[in-house]
């Protein structure tokens, strides 16, 4: 497993799900590659308001999620990113109850919201990184995201050229990256 951070909630204009408009970027940290997942509005939200820790008057479901397992004696060890199927992420969240471990599946961007109300770790598991990751190098005179070299990525683990079915896939990270809006982005 590969440990990642959440780096941000973006509007992802090309995606073509109109009820997945906002994507979160996944940040592992021991490099520059960024695993996108598209999520619903409703979701990004959710994990907006955490990251930029705006006060709630009433909780929202991660906060009572987030009770419930905390006055039941558990605790919210890790979440992961287990795997892909088609477009679609899949997620299981690890607890302690009662010194018993437990994973619970989850959609990713669950998963996600409540490990920001819960401060647990975030692992995508290394094969979904390699499938899905893209590279992302910030210029030192821009504040733009650029994709690193995205015509001479080789496929990792295989060797040789692309498919074309692989450079379709790219294709769609692409045009996302083409897409980000990067108005107001904190210098980290």
């Amino acid at each position: 497993m590969i440990e990642v951070t959440i780096d941000s909630v973006r509007i992802g204009l090309m995606n073509q799900k109109p009820e997945y408009q906002y994507v979160v970027l996944l940040k592992e940290q021991s490099s520059k590659r960024y695993l996108p997942i598209f999520i619903g509005q409703n979701e990004a939200r959710a994990i907006l308001m955490r990251l930029k820790n705006e006060p709630v008057p009433r909780p929202m479901t991660h906060d009572l999620l987030q009770s419930i397992i905390e006055n039941l004696g558990g605790k919210v060890d890790s979440i992961a990113i287990t795997s892909l199927e088609g477009d679609v992420f899949f997620a299981k969240i690890m607890l302690t109850i009662n010194g018993q471990k437990h994973e619970v599946d989850s959609r990713p961007s669950d998963a996600l919201a409540l490990a920001l109300r819960v401060d647990a770790r975030i692992y995508v598991n290394e094969s979904v990184m390699d499938k899905t990751a893209i590279t992302m190098e910030k210029d030192a005179d821009s504040d733009e995201f650029i994709l690193d070299q995205a015509d001479q990525i080789e496929p990792e683990g295989k060797g040789g050229t692309m498919t074309e079915e692989e450079k379709k896939r790219l294709g769609v990270f692409r045009d996302f990256i083409d897409n980000l809006d990067m108005d107001g982005l904190d210098s980290k």
